[in-house]
């Protein structure tokens, strides 16, 4: 039987991965959102970009 002492280090290391394992995923997910944001810019300015083509041709 694990004493009280080692049950907390135990829960500190678990709570620590815990915290990694956390501070990836938002890395992940803010990397993500960011490629997506970008694509969806570029779909606008291409969007856009087109309109004024079209608006200047005769």
């Amino acid at each position: 039987m694990a004493s009280h002492v080692e049950q907390q280090i135990a829960a500190c290391i678990a709570a620590g991965a815990r915290r990694e394992q956390q501070a990836a995923d938002r890395a992940a997910f803010a990397e993500r959102r960011a490629h997506g944001l970008r694509a969806r810019h570029a779909t606008k300015r291409r969007r856009l970009d087109q309109a004024a083509d079209e608006s200047r041709e005769p």
